[in-house]
């Protein structure tokens, strides 16, 4: 194949440009070994790495400077220095080529020292006499070392240790014993190993000190002798130029031993000195110390013993001039300090118990002249030089008392009365041979001598004014005196005379007037300072008792006791008397009997509150006692007021009640009242107060509907209320409008605010209701009559103004606050007793309603009853329901037995539920007799025998267009029996009482 000219040449471009792109080679450092110890021989080699091959020349680089260039691979350094530390690179001639190689990545070449063995000593230099040595060799880092032991010889060579029983080697450890060590000694130490680093650097050389065992010298401060008691000493122990010793001091005890001193309160160890306090120095008491090195046992020797010397301090005594005992006020005393040797005595004196002085003088007298100087004394002695002080004299016990005070006492006591005589009497306790003075105090503050006269008459150590020379606001006053000591004594307090009118007594009879039987106490009260009186009483003109004190009881009076009173007083044991008193009528009747009435008349309804009255047309002051079944004292309730509340009252509370009134201690007791019948009964009576709006709180100025409903005729009844001014009224007196049973209040006022019930001629009664009519601009929306237990209670805060759904509103329960609702409602889902309470809302900037009490009546026998019924009765109703639209289409034209009558002026027996309210509806009374019945379908006929059953649906008229939320409407279902069986008389649990079966009615809540 022929080639062509432009080939060629491709051909040969190409071969041109291979050979200069071949990859050149980097070759790698390797150092062994690194890092590397002073003295070993290293190894650097140059390695190629990837394609192409290097050759010689090799051209190493140290710190990227020429080291050499070499036809060998490995460049080796021995031995090696710290000046080839580096970084070494390397570099070659590309095979077959003039090019060089990379320049490889540098290399850090470590050189470092061998390890230096450290030598220890223990213990340090200087070694005393016969103690051994122990020399420690430690190399840091790395394990497995030999130790090698060297000592230097008389010529200054090193040679190796031995072993022997002189200095055994033990590991990196020689000890040298004690006989031994010689001073000036030299020792050194160094590590070998099987592995780099095969040795270390020798360590420095140690040199043994060996000194004699030193001796401890011993001084005492001060250097004074002998030494004064109640100095201290302090001793001092030096021990040559070396720190760290610990010192021990021992004193001589009388067996001649050397104990260790062990008194830490007497004797204060400080280092290397050692103070015995003043009480701790005695006299010939010989110290010595000696000085411990740690871990040393031979370091010293005993220091020499020093004595000390101990001489008692001079005494001082006290002696007191004149001797007598006790002081007066105004005498005094020398108490005089002697101390017999040496000179120059400051004298300081000691009162009671304190250590400080209360006097410091040069002389050595101190004088005492005042009372309050009473106590004990003592004395010392100080000087500038030694001995400084003295020992403290003995004590003196100095008994200051102050002069006797002279007592004055008058009889009688003030005030006086017109022209009365008194004598003053001056009395000085202890002593005898007093001689008394009589002063006077005149207008010019100035005091002058009483002096025997006609008007002062002095006996010894009294004075007697005759009367017609007692003035009001004269002052006399006395003092003694006597030829010894006390001389004389204290004027006595002085006595002003104040003179008055014979005073007239205030006579009180308590109770007046009284009754039969009963305590009454006459207390005559004389005015005139502080005098023992006899009281003498009068009645009806004549002279009645005499007694010495001011009251007098007559015990179960009686008529006979009935009259005019009076009394006057004397001074006891004088002739003295007071003016009679005004006379008082003491009136004596029978014993009283209370009235006992009730809050409302009639039957009281479980769960409402009754009240209790006891009216007595008496005095205050009583306390009222209540009996129940009968007159037992033991088993009476005592009340403070004259009422006696049962806030919910109970079947049990039913029965006969008494009461009667009681005053006085012992207490006096009114007769009983007559007997008042409590008669309770459940919710099904006969009539309900119904009440329209049906609720207990209304506002001012707004309307009320209440009225009397029975199931059958509400003729006979009317509405009465009893209001807060305590009178029972009926309807017609004024406060409302009768239309038949209902009683209408166009415009209420808070004066209408009460409890309301119905009452018929014939006595009975409804529940009562509360009504509480408001000023305010709140109301809260309660129930009038108990709610049942187990149903629901909705209560809505009304606002005057707005309707109860646009505010919100916060609702309380005995005065706690329970939630807040939006709504202005609050709804309790299922009413238990504990929700029996006080509540009352509030709505914020708006204002606050009053309280209202809720009644919650327990879930009985009777209501369980009323439910069934009610179910049965649904029940029915359905299934009539069902046939007569049944018979409505089968028979179309065929006469049916259904009358619909519209009956606008039933009204139902409203039930406790709060949210039983009327609504707008019809009435219907659909009646199937028993006949056709059968005939129509079997299937509807019951065990129950009715022969016809009449559903009356029945409301209250509402006047208002819209039913209000929450009204109710009341269906009467009446099950009437088959007219050829004798009706059976069953006890209703409903209704607490005999009904026939003939007629039962039963209300149940349609929603």
């Amino acid at each position: 194949m022929e080639l062509s000219p432009l080939s060629v040449i491709l051909l040969l471009a190409a071969l041109i440009h291979h050979g200069h792109t071949q990859v050149r080679p980097t070759p790698a450092v390797t150092i062994t070994p690194n890092p590397a110890f002073r003295g070993e021989t290293v190894t650097l080699r140059c390695d190629q790495q990837g394609r192409g091959q290097i050759e010689r020349p090799y051209i190493w680089k140290k710190d990227n400077s020429l080291v050499l260039s070499s036809s060998s691979q490995d460049h080796v350094i021995s031995p090696v220095a710290d000046s080839h530390s580096g970084d070494y690179t390397c570099s070659g001639t590309v095979t077959g080529t003039s090019r060089y190689s990379h320049t490889s990545a540098p290399v850090r070449l470590t050189v470092s020292d061998l390890p230096t063995a450290t030598l220890t000593t223990h213990p340090t230099s200087p070694l005393f006499t016969g103690e051994s040595v122990t020399l420690t060799c430690n190399i840091s880092n790395y394990d497995g070392w030999t130790y090698q032991w060297e000592t230097q010889n008389n010529q200054h060579q090193w040679s190796a240790v031995s072993q022997s029983v002189y200095q055994p080697v033990n590991s990196n450890t020689v000890t040298i014993r004690g006989d031994y060590v010689g001073n000036g000694g030299q020792y050194r130490c160094r590590g070998e190993r099987p592995d780099r680093p095969g040795s270390s650097q020798n360590s420095t050389s140690v040199t043994l000190t060996v000194t004699a065992l030193l001796r401890p010298t011993l001084t005492v401060e001060p250097k004074w002798s002998p030494v004064f008691t109640g100095e201290s000493v302090t001793l001092k122990c030096e021990i040559g130029t070396l720190d760290g010793w610990t010192y021990q001091w021992e004193k001589q005890n009388n067996q001649h031993g050397w104990p260790a001193v062990s008194h830490p309160v007497s004797h204060a160890v400080n280092g290397d000195t050692l103070t015995i306090s003043a009480g701790a120095v005695a006299t010939v008491d010989y110290y010595r110390c000696r000085g411990q090195l740690p871990n040393r046992p031979a370091s010293v020797s005993d220091s020499d013993p020093v004595t000390l010397t101990v001489a008692a301090l001079p005494r001082a005594t006290l002696t007191v001039e004149p001797k007598w005992r006790p002081m007066f006020t105004g005498e005094s005393v020398t108490l005089k300090c002697e101390i017999q040797s040496n000179s120059d005595w400051t004298y300081q004196w000691y009162k009671g118990s304190s250590r400080t002085a209360v006097s410091q003088s040069q002389l050595n007298t101190f004088i005492i002249s005042s009372v309050e100087d009473q106590d004990q004394y003592w004395c010392r002695g100080e000087r500038s030089s030694r001995p400084t002080s003295s020992q403290d004299s003995n004590k003196v016990t100095l008994t200051v008392r102050d002069l006797p005070t002279a007592t004055l006492t008058t009889h009688p006591t003030s005030p006086l009365f017109t022209g009365e005589s008194v004598t003053l009497k001056c009395k000085i306790s202890h002593h005898y041979g007093w001689t008394y003075q009589w002063e006077k105090h005149y207008y010019q503050h100035q005091w002058f001598v009483v002096s025997q006269s006609v008007y002062h008459t002095v006996n010894g150590n009294t004075l007697t004014i005759r009367g017609d020379d007692v003035v009001t606001g004269d002052q006399y006053r006395c003092r003694g005196e006597r030829p010894d000591r006390p001389r004389s004594s204290h004027y006595s307090n002085s006595v002003t005379l104040t003179v008055t009118e014979t005073p007239t007594p205030a006579l009180t009879i308590t109770p007046n007037p009284a009754f039969r039987g009963e305590t009454v106490t006459l207390r005559c009260v004389i005015g005139g300072g502080v005098r023992q009186w006899t009281y003498n009483w009068f009645k009806d003109g004549q002279f009645y008792n005499s007694r010495t004190a001011p009251e007098y009881k007559i015990r179960s009076v009686t008529d006979s006791e009935w009259g005019e009173y009076y009394c006057y007083g004397t001074v006891t044991r004088t002739s003295v008397s007071s003016h009679y008193s005004a006379a008082v009528t003491l009136t004596v009747s029978e014993t009283p009997k209370p009235e006992l009435s009730s809050s409302f008349k009639g039957a009281a309804l479980i769960g409402n509150p009754v009240t209790l009255y006891c009216k007595l047309n008496q005095s205050a002051g009583w306390r009222f006692y209540w009996s129940k079944h009968t007159q037992t004292p033991e088993n009476e309730t005592t009340t403070e007021t004259h009422s006696y509340a049962i806030r919910s009252v109970s079947f049990s509370d039913g029965g006969q009640y008494w009461c009667r009134a009681g005053r006085g201690n012992p207490v006096y007791y009114t007769n009983y009242s007559d007997a008042l019948w409590v008669h309770v009964t459940d919710t099904s009576l006969l009539v309900t107060l119904i009440v329209h709006p049906s609720r207990s709180q209304h506002f001012t100025n707004d309307s009320l509907s209440l009225s009397c409903e029975r199931q059958s005729n509400s003729a006979g009844w009317r509405v009465r209320r009893y209001t807060h001014s305590e009178r029972v009224s009926d309807c017609s007196s004024g406060w409302g409008s009768v239309t038949g049973s209902t009683c209408n209040i166009s415009s209420l006022s808070s004066s209408h605010t009460g409890v309301y019930w119905c009452e018929s001629e014939s006595g009975g009664s409804s529940n009562p209701v509360n009504i509480t009519v408001h000023n305010g601009s709140v109301i809260l929306d309660s129930p009038v009559h108990p709610v049942t237990e187990g149903y629901s209670l909705t209560l809505h805060c009304l606002y005057r103004h707005t309707k109860p759904s646009n505010l919100t509103a916060d609702f309380y329960k005995d005065g706690s606050f329970l939630q807040t609702q939006t709504t202005g409602e609050m709804t309790i889902r299922t009413v238990s007793k504990s929700d029996e309470g006080l509540y009352h809302c509030k709505l914020p900037e708006k204002g606050e309603s009053p309280q209202s009490w809720i009644s919650v009546r327990s879930l009985g026998n009777g209501s369980m009853l009323a439910k069934v019924s009610i179910g049965l009765g649904l029940a029915l109703l359905l299934i009539i329901t069902l046939c007569l639209i049944w018979f409505y289409k089968e028979k179309r034209g065929k006469q049916q037995n259904i009358n619909q009558t519209e009956h606008p002026a039933s009204t139902p027996l409203q039930d406790d539920d709060p949210s039983a309210q009327s609504s707008n509806g019809t009435y219907e009374e659909i009646m199937h007799t028993k006949k056709e019945l059968r005939q129509k379908d079997k299937a509807v006929v019951r065990p129950t025998d009715v022969t016809y059953s009449q559903i009356e649906m029945k409301t209250r008229d509402n006047k208002d267009a819209e039913a209000q939320p929450g009204e109710v409407t009341y269906a009467d279902i009446k099950l009437k029996p088959k007219p050829k069986k004798k009706p059976k008389k069953q006890k209703d649990n409903l209704h607490k009482g005999q009904s026939s079966a003939g007629d039962e009615t039963v209300y149940s809540e349609l929603k």
